[in-house]
């Protein structure tokens, strides 16, 4: 069975996973708790302590979604887990001490914690082992056909074959021009249109076929295709289908039409008031908290180099429209006084000793909060490119100009998603999932993107 949030795929084992680790922490906690106090202690079982021990299972269950541990790409092998799961659980502890020295009467006592780190892990060990077993055995998994076999076909399987918590099993590939014996496409099987599609899908099992046809103009099978949901098949679009499984769109191959009849796009007056707000409060608190750390920043800068401290540059915003973006400026002065406007690459020679630190940990964006009360930008968007980028992607990338419809951003789901990017390739890539998240744009997937932004820089990972 497969949920949908925010029009993405997340397969309900994946889940119920998640909810049941917590369980089982939560378990390690009472356990450990029984075990310390007895059943005939008063305070067992008393809302003292299962506010404690949910205290224990959140900073954990934190602890272990930024260590990467709810990624099955990461953590692919035991010995990874193995120290990633130590590397967890040591933060945990310490964050557990400074919650405990700041605010004494939510420490447990009794030896208690350290108990429950001995059930803990033992517990999330054995659940992840079963899990993964559940993965290799491909239980639970809705078994798929795909009708096609270009690109957007090469993209599907790719994703669910890369993914093994997709919830999908593509169990073959259809090709309507081929009247040849069954192959194998990409490690699938390949049949052609000897049979119907629903003796295909029946002989398969498949619960669901998938159109992924790059060229449908008087090819289409729609007959076959109706007659196979009318036999309760379900019918889905491969556009949709590769929106949801990577929380991207196929900008390739989508036409004007699917994006003009396609959910999404509400840009309602609330909801651009709510992230109006949301920034502003983002932003103000932010500059406060930030506010010794900018003077000490301003130093460095001015000791480690000749220039301004403020970096001003010309970005394209919303509609198109040109500001001045602040940064802590992070390379020498005059950067481009010879080469002209290009992006920074990897190991930029023009960085300043000071500006590598302050871009590893994205301290030199703290200025575009100015921008944001300005109301220049939104706190959550996409990334505002430079006027003469734009013009050259907007004539080399299909529908790139419709990123320019939101205000752009500090950080955004294209920041959050994918790699730093310097190259009109990388440009392609992070449009599909700004125009994803202009499609979903709501106040909840904003605090989702602000939430995995602060684990990024936690690890210090995509900075150039």
């Amino acid at each position: 069975m497969i949920l949908r949030v925010f029009k993405k795929n997340l397969p309900l084992r994946n889940f119920l996973f998640v909810i049941g680790e917590g369980a089982l922490i939560y378990a390690a906690v009472l356990i450990a708790a029984f075990l310390r106090l007895g059943s005939a202690h008063a305070s067992f079982l008393s809302g003292e302590i299962l506010g404690k021990a949910l205290l224990i299972t959140v900073v954990c269950q934190a602890s272990l979604y930024y260590n990467e541990l709810y990624n099955l790409k990461v953590t692919d092998t035991y010995l990874e887990l193995g120290l990633r799961l130590t590397k967890a659980v040591g933060i945990a502890s310490i964050v557990l001490a400074l919650i405990y020295y700041c605010i004494p009467s939510l420490l447990m006592g009794r030896g208690i914690f350290f108990i429950t780190l001995a059930f803990l892990i033992f517990l999330v060990v054995s659940w992840r082992y079963a899990y993964n077993w559940v993965l290799k055995k491909k239980m639970f998994t809705e078994r798929v056909i795909i009708l096609g076999r270009g690109r957007l076909c090469r993209e599907i399987i790719d994703e669910i074959t890369g993914s093994p918590d997709s919830g999908y099993q593509v169990s073959g590939v259809i090709c309507i021009n081929s009247t040849s014996p069954s192959a194998f496409f990409r490690g699938i099987p390949l049949f052609s249109m000897n049979r119907t599609l629903c003796e295909l899908a029946e002989s398969l099992r498949a619960q669901k076929i998938i159109v992924a046809m790059d060229e449908r103009r008087g090819k289409l099978p729609t007959d076959q295709l109706l007659r196979c949901r009318m036999k309760g098949i379900q019918i889905l679009e491969g556009a949709t289908l590769y929106e949801e499984l990577t929380g991207k769109l196929f900008v390739e191959k989508v036409n004007p039409s699917w994006l003009i009849f396609s959910d999404g796009f509400h840009k309602s007056r609330i909801i651009r008031s709510m992230k109006r707000a949301t920034g502003l409060v983002v932003a103000s608190v932010g500059l406060l908290l930030t506010l010794p750390l900018i003077g000490l920043i301003a130093l460095a800068i001015k000791l480690d180099s000749k220039g301004p401290v403020i970096f001003k540059q010309d970005r394209s915003g919303e509609d198109g429209r040109v500001f001045k973006l602040c940064k802590f400026r992070s390379m020498i002065d005059n950067a481009e006084a010879v080469s002209g406007p290009r992006w920074a690459t990897y190991n930029d020679r023009r960085i300043t000793r000071v500006g590598k630190i302050l871009r590893k940990y994205r301290l030199d964006e703290i200025p575009q909060m100015w921008n944001v009360l300005k109301g220049d930008m939104s706190f959550v968007g996409p990334r505002p490119e430079r006027p003469e980028f734009v013009k050259k992607l907007a004539e080399m990338i299909p529908y790139y100009s419709e990123r320019h419809t939101v205000r752009p951003g500090i950080t955004g789901w294209a920041q959050v998603s994918y790699r730093y990017g310097a190259s009109v390739e990388d440009a392609r890539e992070k449009l599909k999932y700004d125009l994803f998240y202009i499609k979903n744009m709501s106040l909840v997937m904003d605090l989702i993107i602000i939430f995995k932004t602060a684990k990024i820089v936690l690890l210090k990972s995509g900075a150039r």
